[in-house]
């Protein structure tokens, strides 16, 4: 028996005490209450007395049963914890143990598993997944652990101690798991670990936790554990957008013939400390926090400072704060005496269906001399839906094909997409161009801007 129904059934035993109780103690205020008054001949009071006792009795009873059964602490399915009684009991342990070791535990391919086999097939490879974690472990002398389901096919374990000490059994146990089928089906899974070491924070753990599991799922020896404090981070972070403590740097972007036609902006910010937060760290936590339009603001109006009226600037900024009204307000604003070419460069995984919306806001910024890139072209799905039904200026092709033998592989659609592009008076631009054969397979594509190494090198002028 797993631990989380060991402890349900402790809750249950738990909760028909406090049931009973009340029942107890009212027969015995009832009792004494008769020999004390008279205990040969009742009074009328007893009558009323006895049915306001029962009343509230009755009440009191049906109110706990209620409150119980709309509390559950197991999983229907998985019958492990349900996510929020496992993160109370995981803020206990971590409270309460000095080493502690979280292990997420990943059915990868459990969303191939409902399309093709159907969902109770998948609530069936949940289940065996829980049991077969449980009794591997238990194989492990490991028992009586916190298990819980936290979403899809996603299991959070708790585990004292440090991560060293459970490093090597995830390894084996996700290499057991290769041959692991249920009813023929096969079930990939993954394991990932962390300790607090990292942090003594549940939410920063658990996050972490998913972004090595994504980089490994790409990358499969790649584990990354930064150093630092995860909540200091996010108060330097936020400290250093509050204080505007930015430094930008700029690379120029070329024609064919290599004349300068634009450069790009890009941005690191620092803390009080000169701690240097570049963009793979600053824009996880903004994204996080919701930070996006305060960036964007910030950035901006640094940008535009120390810009002159023969600058032409690319700038990345959230796709978000671009249909944000007090953005825009405040874009406007600055750019109402400022005479600088700005560019936008956006770049988003989940589609914005009101495309009408989104012309009208590109339409009412190209008077200000705003041009709008569409980045990660030929790569994301979005990108190429915003190519086909946005008024854009540019789009940039994904860092994928910037090298030159994927430049000469994929030759065909580079041009199928420079084809789509020009029959709509934008322009390509392709970054990252380290070598002269690299140049060369762009150009002879018909890309029309190109950046990267070969051409300058970021900050030169």
């Amino acid at each position: 028996m797993l631990l989380p129904q060991i402890k349900e059934r402790e809750y249950r035993f738990k909760l028909a005490l406090r049931i009973g109780l009340p029942i107890f103690a009212l027969i015995i205020a009832f009792i004494s209450h008769t020999l004390i008054t008279n205990y040969d001949n009742l009074q009328t009071s007893f009558y009323i007395e006895a049915l306001v006792l029962m009343t509230v009795s009755i009440y009191f009873i049906l109110y706990l049963i209620y409150n119980g059964f709309s509390v559950k602490i197991t999983d229907d399915v998985t019958k492990t914890f349900t996510r929020e009684y496992l993160y109370d009991f995981l803020n206990r342990e971590l409270k309460n143990k000095k080493e502690y070791t979280l292990i997420l535990i990943s059915i990868d391919n459990l969303t191939d598993i409902n399309a093709l086999y159907g969902i109770k097939n998948g609530d069936k490879i949940l289940r065996e997944v829980s049991q077969w974690i449980a009794n591997y472990l238990k194989n492990e002398g490991i028992e009586n652990f916190p298990m819980g389901h936290i979403k899809g096919g996603e299991f959070l374990i708790g585990l004292e101690g440090n991560k060293e000490r459970y490093k090597t059994l995830l390894e084996l146990m996700c290499l057991k798991s290769n041959n692991f089928t249920v009813d023929d089906i096969e079930v990939k899974i993954l394991g990932v670990i962390i300790d607090t070491n990292y942090s003594r924070e549940l939410d920063y753990l658990v996050e972490k936790l998913f972004e090595i599991l994504e980089k490994n799922k790409h990358s499969k020896n790649e584990e990354i554990l930064e150093d630092l404090n995860p909540s200091e981070i996010e108060s330097e972070i936020i400290a250093a957008i509050d204080k505007k403590r930015v430094d930008l740097s700029y690379q120029y972007v070329f024609d064919k013939d290599k004349n300068p036609l634009f450069k790009e902006c890009f941005v690191k910010l620092y803390s009080e400390q000169e701690k240097i937060f570049y963009p793979k760290l600053y824009l996880k936590v903004i994204s996080k926090l919701g930070l996006g339009i305060r960036f964007d603001m910030m950035v901006l109006e640094s940008v535009l400072k120390n810009a002159t009226e023969d600058d032409v600037i690319a700038i990345n900024i959230f796709p978000t704060s671009l249909r944000n009204k007090r953005f825009l307000t405040y874009l406007k604003e600055l750019l109402t005496n400022k005479k600088t070419n700005i560019m936008f460069v956006l770049s988003e995984m989940e589609y914005y269906s009101y495309t009408e919306r989104y012309n009208t806001i590109i339409q009412s910024l190209k008077s200000y001399g705003i041009k709008i890139v569409i980045d990660r072209v030929a790569s994301i799905h979005t990108s190429f839906l915003y190519l086909r039904e946005l008024d854009i200026d540019m789009i940039r092709y994904d860092t994928y094909y910037s090298s030159y033998e994927k430049l000469n592989k994929n030759r065909d659609i580079l041009l199928g997409f420079n084809t789509i592009a020009h029959e709509k008076g934008i322009r390509s631009w392709i970054k990252n161009i380290e070598d002269e054969a690299s140049f060369t397979v762009a150009k002879e594509i018909g890309i029309d801007c190109f950046q990267g190494k070969y051409l300058s090198k970021v900050g030169e002028d």
